[in-house]
């Protein structure tokens, strides 16, 4: 025999509720050939906490539907009581693996709109736009990566969006003028492989926020790796390396060709490594003086043509600092053009 308690209307509050639940199951005589079920709905707002409180209560049984639709309010929603039991480890025996199929099927059969911070299912339920958020997100991403995490830890993300079919680069990290440098940071590594030095992450952020506030949008990955380049990577004006040739005497010689706003200049230099040599023929040619604070690399690509990609960070007697990227398949030319760019952005 079912027997439903319905809180239809939601006259007392959840623990209220789950008191008479507990109560009902304490004291109906044949107890054990009796279901308890219950119907909440949502008129004020807490049919998830009185349908949860009841079953922990003693109550068997729910009466749901998706996306809380129903009467009124709703009938309390079958996706989001699932999904909280399955992100506390309990298998709700529902699938819900492929969400954006579900979502599109409920739309076209109701014709009615699913709100866009519905839990587990909007399209803005695991987005980051805040800065700190999404620093904290990018680092838990890399911690389960580096630890090879198994469990879900990551920080404000309260299930892994692959379990419902939604993905990291389009869901989580979402770029506008609230965006800090963790989450651009983390856009550019996801989606391109390039894994910024933390101080040029904060320059790249400025540029990136600026142009999100003005555009007044979003930002698409597309949108911020073309920022990014067109700002750091590969920069020939007005300072371009034509040609480097390198020879190890009393350290490392360079004879470099030059082309500073269209006219030519070759000049030789030494310098602890190659690098440094091709520094000081720019120094010695165009009269600049800058220190290299900054130096990295890592490889681009995964295949065996892979380009090697340079990061270089430049300090100018002024103090301002500025940041150039460079890649090329030969890490000797990545370098220098990681060098050129970042002199070409004083």
């Amino acid at each position: 025999m079912i027997i439903n308690l319905p809180v239809t209307v939601e006259m007392s509050m959840p623990h209220v509720y789950a008191n008479q639940i507990e109560y009902c199951d304490k004291h109906l005589k044949y107890r054990d050939s009796v279901i308890i079920s219950t119907h909440p709905h949502n008129d004020r707002g807490t049919g998830v906490a009185c349908a949860e409180m009841a079953v922990l209560a003693g109550a068997q049984r729910v009466e749901c539907c998706l996306f809380g639709n129903g009467e009124r309010t709703g009938n309390v929603d079958a996706v989001t009581l699932a999904m909280n039991l399955y992100s506390h480890g309990v298998d709700p025996r529902l699938d819900f693996s492929d969400m954006p199929e579900i979502c599109a099927t409920y739309e076209r059969v109701t014709r009615m709109h699913i709100y866009e911070r519905t839990p587990y299912a909007g399209q803005l339920v695991f987005a980051a736009f805040s800065g700190s958020h999404q620093d904290a997100i990018a680092k838990g991403m890399a911690y389960r990566k580096e630890r090879g995490e198994h469990r879900w830890t990551c920080p404000y993300i309260p299930i892994d969006p692959h379990d419902i079919g939604r993905t990291y680069d389009a869901d989580v990290i979402r770029i506008n003028s609230q965006s800090g440098k963790g989450g651009i940071g983390f856009v550019l590594e996801q989606n391109y492989g390039y894994n910024l030095p933390p101080k040029m992450r904060e320059v790249l952020g400025y540029k990136v926020k600026s142009v999100s506030d003005h555009s007044h949008k979003e930002l698409s990955a597309g949108e911020v790796l073309r920022i990014f380049e067109e700002s750091f990577l590969n920069r020939e004006k007005p300072l371009r390396v034509v040609e480097a040739h390198f020879a190890q005497v009393n350290g490392i010689t360079a004879t470099v060709t030059l082309d500073l706003n269209g006219q030519r200049k070759v000049v030789t230099s030494v310098g602890n490594g190659r690098l440094d040599a091709v520094a000081n023929a720019i120094e010695q040619t165009t009269g600049m003086h800058f220190t290299l604070v900054h130096y990295s690399e890592h490889a681009l690509d995964n295949d065996t043509d892979s380009r090697a990609c340079c990061y270089v960070g430049l300090k100018w007697a002024s103090g301002k600092e500025t940041w150039g990227c460079g890649t090329h398949t030969d890490i000797i030319v990545a370098g220098v053009r990681a060098l050129v760019s970042a002199i070409n952005n004083r």
